[in-house]
């Protein structure tokens, strides 16, 4: 039994990452696609901005809709539309059905995702279920981390097609090995619609919501520029930069790792602690970003600190509605989404307001924010009992 519960989380790793690596890969080659399709640069960040707007818009809707459905049956629905809409991509000319072959998928973004944490949490006893969960995550970390050198490597040594080739790939493996190991998983209690929607009725629920939005801008409010800080700031060569985002990817992977064992010990400590952990970060790179040696350490430590926050994310969101799984997934991606589009508008308009170096701020100003709905949310409902009130 474990060994099956330890190849559905595999798989469902595998899934992830196919998923977040054609939606986060597309960043690398953006260059390629330009010039592919004769438009901007600006144009073709299209594929990236109207990706992450459907994985929001649907992110609460999407999940709940299949939520009665025999989860083997839409892993596979769900693989299969991205396979197909990476297949377009390879060989269309045309711009706009370009577009369309990323959108469409992106609905369907969420209903993987969020399917992936409640199966692997189902997995196991509810006590294990953070350290499942986190094994998932690594995929999530990896689509994102990976995929963009990845993609970027391939279409810059060989075609832009070719990058795409791999994207179809990975998804390809994870249908494959979910059509031949993975068992029928029909949904043995079917929750209303209603009886999931519901839970946006506790207060509980939005202190939850809040605190991921900001938590999430805090970490990619200054993520998202961090390649320019490094070249403004630090004055880093551009092989340096890369060095530096790998090392910031793999510590990713670590805080993955790192999670589940931390959630599972005690959980809202974790979260409790998190937040001043993030803004001493924020402090130390606002004093000390400046130096190369001093900016590969706070690199480290702030990559950990990252993979554990979308971990503490998902578990926040998660356990204020464990009665709608599926629901509080969704309400997780839309939360987290949003957070990195607030945190990455306003990262913008402090630098262009103030200067590069003044990014910082907006991480700094979203942990605050965040640690007051998180203690709002611990000060409401006691944490002695580790019973979330409705």
């Amino acid at each position: 039994m474990a060994k099956q519960n330890n190849l559905l989380i595999f798989i469902l790793t595998i899934g992830v990452f196919g998923i977040l690596n054609t939606e986060m890969g597309v960043i690398g080659i953006l260059p390629h696609i330009a010039e592919h399709f004769d438009v901007s640069v600006s144009k073709a960040g299209l594929l990236v901005s109207v990706f992450a707007l459907v994985v929001a818009g649907s992110g609460p809707t999407m999940p709940l809709l299949f939520s009665g459905i025999n989860r083997r049956k839409v892993m596979l629905l769900v693989l299969g539309v991205f396979i197909v809409g990476n297949i377009i991509s390879i060989f269309t000319s045309n711009f706009t059905v370009a577009l369309m072959a990323r959108a469409i998928p992106a609905f369907f973004h969420p209903v993987y995702c969020s399917l992936a944490f409640s199966v692997a949490a189902a997995s196991v006893s509810k006590e294990e279920a953070p350290k499942a969960v986190s094994k998932v995550f690594i995929g999530v970390s990896a689509g994102i981390v990976i995929g963009v050198p990845i993609s970027s490597f391939i279409a810059s040594t060989t075609s832009l097609q070719m990058a795409m080739v791999f994207f179809t790939v990975v998804n390809a493996i994870a249908f494959i090995a979910t059509l031949l190991f993975v068992p029928s998983m029909p949904v043995e209690e079917k929750l209303s619609y209603g009886a999931q929607v519901s839970v946006l009725k506790k207060s509980i629920t939005w202190h939850s919501i809040i605190a991921v939005i900001f938590l999430n801008a805090a970490v990619f409010g200054v993520y998202s520029y961090f390649a320019e800080y490094l070249k403004t700031v630090t004055n880093m060569s551009s092989n340096t930069i890369t060095f530096t985002l790998f090392i910031f990817g793999a510590a990713n992977i670590i805080g993955n790792i790192v999670a589940g064992t931390l959630l599972t010990k005690n959980a809202l400590k974790s979260v409790a602690a998190f937040p001043f952990a993030l803004g001493a970060i924020y402090i130390i790179l606002f004093l000390f970003g400046h130096l190369s040696a001093p900016m590969a350490i706070i690199t480290l430590i702030w990559g950990i600190l990252a993979g554990l926050g979308g971990n503490i994310n998902q578990y926040w969101i998660m356990s204020s509605a464990p009665e709608a799984p599926d629901f509080a997934n969704g309400l997780f991606l839309t939360s987290a989404n949003l957070g990195t589009t607030i945190g990455a508008a306003i990262g913008g308009l402090f630098i262009a307001k103030l200067g590069t170096e003044y990014v910082v701020l907006v991480g700094f100003l979203s942990v605050i924010l965040a640690s007051v709905s998180i203690f709002m949310r611990k000060y409401k409902y006691s944490p002695k009992t580790n019973q979330l009130a409705s």
